[in-house]
């Protein structure tokens, strides 16, 4: 058995990229930063470090994400990696891993950080918007956001491979 499986919590850190692929397909790209924070043993002092992340998103995902999220915006994503191989500009290869999110919930703005609220979405059937409140981690009592939804979608929706897109 094998796992690839991502679970991020994180911000963005600019507005999304948004491009249409093949079959006027919606793909946004976010760059999604992570941090770590931890007390120096010598100093005390705290630390912080950021890590960015490349994320991509496919069909409605993808345009939920272009609809909805703006820099600073706070962020549950589920997926899994992926490592492209291509050359630039001066033959030399070169790799970079994305995540294919395949989960998006917004957990809020900047200043909202405890809102979550939104469509879920299972495989590729039509359902109507629900309404839930928290992470996905159980029920809470947060506010909800009606204009911010989120949004699962399967493998299924995906029928062309990441490899299609120069960027």
């Amino acid at each position: 058995m094998t796992v690839n499986k991502v679970i991020l919590i994180g911000r963005l850190g600019n507005d999304p990229d948004v491009r249409t692929g093949q079959d006027n397909r919606v793909v946004t790209r976010i760059s999604l930063g992570t941090n770590l924070v931890w007390n120096d043993r010598n100093t005390g002092e705290r630390r912080e470090e950021t890590e960015w992340h490349r994320v991509v998103f496919f069909g409605r995902t993808a345009e939920v994400a272009r609809d909805y999220l703006k820099k600073g915006a706070q962020v549950y994503v589920e997926g899994r990696l992926k490592t492209n191989k291509y050359q630039d500009k001066d033959g030399i290869e070169k790799y970079s891993t994305d995540i294919i999110a395949e989960t998006l919930k917004m957990l809020g703005s900047k200043g909202d950080s405890d809102s979550s609220s939104g469509y879920s979405r299972e495989s590729t059937s039509n359902q109507r918007p629900s309404r839930s409140s928290g992470t996905g981690y159980g029920t809470g009592s947060s506010s909800t956001r009606p204009d911010a939804p989120n949004v699962g979608s399967s493998h299924s929706d995906v029928d062309f491979v990441v490899d299609d897109f120069p960027f």
